[in-house]
């Protein structure tokens, strides 16, 4: 093995080729470092990762933290990991300690809260051993010395494909590699998508992370494909399964409607960039917030249509996904939530409906939709039936394909287990289920618990009788009509009570596309439908969807048609006993009888796609069988690395998806797109220029040189410091980039808990920064009104800054929404919210004269400005800073501010000038000394006519008229 600790070689559990080569190359030893008495270790190459995904990166990042861990006399702090991460990463190097029984490894010790207090976390780094902290935690440590960069051994980076230059990530390689040049720097990923937009992104990602060496290993490289390959690979066996005919034609009507959406799109917005705006694109799960992102500089002046149609984008995407996850019953109730959402209510005079609703294709949509779930024409008869349903109206209820396809296999696998031998191997006899999400693996369950119980024949259409056939030889025919019929019948219970909140569902959409709300009603109804609702129905007969007069899709059910299906569809005596029997079981009796031990060969496991989780449950399961109902090219190679890693496992895989679907395009695109992402890092690496970086100014003149202030300009004199500049940042700002941008100007950026501002300049000027966000919160509850007064108060220069997004929209009142969107063409009044903020803001600057308000585009620009500011000023004393606030200081007189609220009454006072308003505030302890005072004691301090407009004002009665 590459690496050996003091007892003896290291063990590693890295059973491929490709792996192992990894981790030689992550561990060469290039010559021995020693870091501190207590610390040494050896110095390696450093280089970023980059795995195809599914290919175990975290087994090899667990292997290669075990051997550092098992070597001891290091401290390793991981950077970029989440919690469940964390958890994975604490397991495995358990395991491996106990495995290798190494007596100086420790495991993983996390600090992820605000629970780990300053003396516990310095009583940890002084320990050593692996360290997963948060990067805001680690960012502020580093640059409080309270973990001293030159101690640690070393930093693994995750995620590196999330390290741009303003990150938090980024900053702490900087300081890192600022003070310590012979730690070892890995950093991983296995996402190699964000490497393919922008001018070199590999180069520029190197450059972030301080490495100059990457190592690229996709999927089909020569050592990864010999590896998941040769002969133990797992058999596949792949189901090329139809849709139905219903569904092909729900499918294309879908795609049309995107396919008009996004011309109309390129029609009302020329001006953008619109190459990947193509159908094909429309299939990618990020499609719709790529072009928000393109629209977001302009949103504020795009048309309402525009905002219209990128919503109806992401609507038109989640009816695609769930034709073919959802259930029929389940699809037409969310199409029926989606109309009401982007539909007015009957009656109502407006006409703000989805462009995509006025086609044809949408018609189709709910026409087919409702065709799959029931079919038929109500009578005009009124009369309500009491036992069964009318011969002209009748439950269709088509299947899934896929659920047929599902229960055959596991027939399959059941024949298989019980005619043919038992294998001997170390494999379980489980049947493992993949899919998407929580929801279709709840579908699933249901069906495979209901699949065998078929409802009677003698019930016809009544669909209260829906007890199972017991001696029947449709008992072995799976279906899934006993499930659908129990939806249908909650379906109808719910759309009973639609109409009570459909116009709240529209209003909803109309506040998210005007911008008081940025989520889409429609996505937000995508996860849970909402409970109990009903859409007011009006039109003629039929059972199917038809026209608006103005055009647009409308159903048209009519109370009798619901009725007449609820009548016969409530629980049935049958099913109300058969509960009662369930509820009144006797536990009497020895517990034995009732609870057992279910063999491994007998359980079939339905578990959603879970990322680099699965990993664990194949381990712990070991399944034999493997269905995946939906395909995922990540959970594919993760089996086959499964399958090459342990040789005593037999591994039989099923391949299900639609053919000629987007659920086929979608994975193909996927698998092109991971493939073309590789092929452009194998082009830039082969053309990359060498990467240089400047972790921080080493030459001792040219550090002098940079603290030289040459400018002159208004009286300013020729001056030179020995230290660069400083500035106090309060510890909850390194949420943002801007203290990392302050650090790459040659900023001494010192972390405080400030009481009064969030960053301190100078000993005379504080800065309140503010998004735009924050600004209207800070308004809404008061608390901005308050920090300008303590900043003032210990300040000789508050100021207020504003800080937006340049690549956002941002105005304090959209002028583009003052065109109405209604044939009347009339003005849009403001609505209260902005000109609520506007009045407030004019309000702080008249209540705070000394307030200065800066309005900032970006944090770069931000940071330009405080760079500005900080010339010909002293440095800021921290200490001091963090004191201000915490006890009380008078200073000068001139420069406090005092109790606001008896000056705004003086200022209501004839003859209170704001002159006499200085004088009376400095002279005198409260309003009631001024109340009481003569008129000659007010003639000293601010003259005869001012005195005796004072007087007659408070001595007025409150009777005189």
């Amino acid at each position: 093995m590459p690496s050996t600790s003091s007892n003896g070689t290291l063990r590693i559990s890295l059973p491929l080729q490709f792996q192992s080569d990894i981790f030689q190359e992550l561990r060469v030893c290039v010559c021995p470092v020693r870091l501190t008495p207590r610390l040494t270790t050896t110095q390696t190459e450093d280089e970023l990762v980059i795995l195809a995904r599914g290919l175990g990166l975290l087994q090899i990042v667990t292997n290669l933290l075990h051997s550092y861990d098992a070597a001891g006399n290091s401290l390793v702090i991981i950077v970029g990991a989440d919690d469940r991460e964390n958890e994975w990463i604490g397991e495995a190097l358990a395991e491996h300690c106990a495995v290798s029984r190494s007596p100086l490894a420790r495991g993983l010790k996390i600090i992820n809260t605000e629970k780990a207090t300053v003396p516990m976390r310095e009583r940890m780094y002084q320990d050593g051993g692996i360290l997963s902290i948060t990067s805001q935690i680690l960012v502020v440590d580093l640059l409080s010395k309270l973990l001293d960069p030159e101690a640690v051994t070393g930093l693994v980076v995750l995620h590196a494909e999330r390290v741009i230059a303003t990150a938090l990530e980024a900053f702490i390689v900087r300081i890192y590699r600022q003070f310590n040049k012979t730690g070892f720097l890995k950093a991983f990923t296995d996402s190699p998508e964000p490497f393919t937009s922008g001018f070199a992104p590999l180069a520029n990602t190197l450059r972030n992370l301080f490495l100059r060496k990457p190592s690229l290993w996709p999927r089909f490289h020569e050592t990864v494909k010999d590896s998941v390959e040769g002969p133990r690979k797992a058999d596949v066996i792949e189901f090329d399964i139809p849709m139905t005919q219903s569904m092909s034609d729900i499918q294309n009507a879908i795609l049309t409607c995107v396919e008009v959406s996004i011309s109309e799109l390129k029609k009302a917005n020329t001006g953008l960039e619109m190459d990947d705006w193509t159908l094909d694109s429309a299939l990618h799960r990020n499609f719709d917030v790529i072009i928000r992102r393109q629209l977001d500089p302009v949103w504020h002046r795009v048309s309402w249509r525009t905002k219209q149609i990128a919503n109806d984008l992401t609507v038109l995407r989640s009816i695609l996904h769930s034709l073919l996850s959802y259930d029929c019953v389940s699809l037409i109730k969310y199409l029926d939530t989606i109309l009401a959402a982007h539909s007015p209510p009957p009656g109502s005079t407006r006409q703000n409906q989805s462009p995509w609703l006025f086609l044809d294709d949408a018609n189709t949509i709910f026409q087919a939709a409702k065709g799959r779930v029931y079919s038929g024409k109500v009578a005009e008869t009124g009369i309500l039936p009491s036992d069964a349903l009318p011969e002209t109206l009748r439950p269709v209820l088509e299947e899934q394909p896929k659920w047929k396809v599902l229960s055959e296999i596991l027939d399959e696998i059941e024949q298989d287990v019980y005619f043919n031998p038992v294998i001997r191997d170390d494999s379980n006899g489980v049947v493992l289920v993949m899919c998407n999400d929580q929801r279709t693996c709840k579908q699933i369950r249901g069906y495979l618990q209901t699949r065998h119980n078929v409802l009677s024949e003698e019930s016809g259409n009544d669909l209260s009788d829906t007890s199972p056939i017991i001696g029947d030889k449709k008992k072995d025919e799976a279906s899934a009509s006993f499930m659908l019929h129990h939806k249908l019948r909650d379906y109808l219970l719910w759309k009973g009570s639609f109409a009570k909140v459909s116009a709240q569902l529209f209003d909803e959409n109309n506040n998210a596309l005007n911008g008081s709300n940025d989520t889409s009603v429609s996505s937000q109804l995508r996860s849970k439908g909402p409970a109990n609702k009903r859409r007011r129905i009006r039109g003629g007969a039929s059972g199917l969807s038809s026209r608006n007069t103005n055009g647009s899709v409308a159903t048209d059910d009519k109370a009798a048609h619901v009725a007449r299906l609820l009548s016969n569809i409530q629980t049935s005596d049958k099913e109300l006993q058969k509960d009662a029997d369930v509820v009144t079981d006797s536990l009497d009796l020895s517990s034995e009888d009732y609870f057992e031990l279910y063999e491994m060969s007998d359980i079939v496991v339905v578990h959603p796609y879970d990322g680099d989780m699965d990993e664990h449950i194949l381990e712990e399961l070991r399944p034999r069988y493997i269905v995946m109902y939906e395909p995922d090219a990540a959970f594919i190679r993760r089996v086959e690395v499964y399958r090459s890693s342990h040789t005593n496992r037999s591994v039989r895989a099923y391949f299900m998806y639609y053919g000629g679907s987007v659920e086929e395009q979608r994975y193909l695109s996927a698998v092109r797109r991971e493939k073309d992402a590789f092929t452009r890092l194998i082009r830039e690496k082969g053309s990359m220029a060498l990467t240089l970086n400047d972790a921080g100014v080493t030459d001792p003149q040219e550090a002098f040189l940079r603290t030289v202030n040459t400018r002159i300009a208004g009286g300013g004199r020729l001056a030179a410091t020995a230290a660069p500049p400083t500035v106090v940042v309060d510890v909850r700002e390194f949420r943002s980039a801007l203290p990392s941008l302050l650090h790459g100007r040659s900023m001494v950026v010192i972390p405080c808990q400030l009481t009064v501002g969030d960053y301190v300049l100078s000993p005379e000027i504080c800065v309140e920064r503010k998004s735009v966000r924050d600004l209207i919160q800070s308004f809404k509850n008061g608390r901005l009104f308050n920090q300008a007064e303590t900043m003032l108060q210990h300040y000789k220069y508050g100021m207020l800054l504003i800080e937006f997004d340049h690549n956002k929209s941002f105005t304090l009142d959209p002028f583009a929404d003052l065109s109405s969107t209604t044939a009347a063409s009339t003005l849009k009044i403001p609505d209260s919210d902005s000109r609520d903020l506007q009045s407030k803001l004019v309000l702080l600057t008249l209540a705070f004269p000394r307030l200065k308000v800066i309005w900032s585009s970006s944090p770069y620009q931000t940071a330009e400005i405080y760079e500005e500011l900080k010339k010909n000023q002293e440095e800021p004393n921290p200490l001091r800073a963090v004191q201000i606030g915490l006890s009380e200081d008078d200073g000068d007189p001139n420069d406090r501010t005092f109790n606001q609220a008896p000056q705004d009454m003086l200022r209501c006072v004839p003859g209170v000038t704001t002159k006499a308003m200085q004088r009376l505030v400095l002279e005198t302890r409260n309003v009631q000394d001024v109340a009481n005072m003569e008129v000659k004691e007010l003639d000293d301090m601010i003259g005869g006519e001012a005195a005796r407009q004072i007087t007659r004002f408070f001595e007025r009665s409150v009777f005189d008229a």
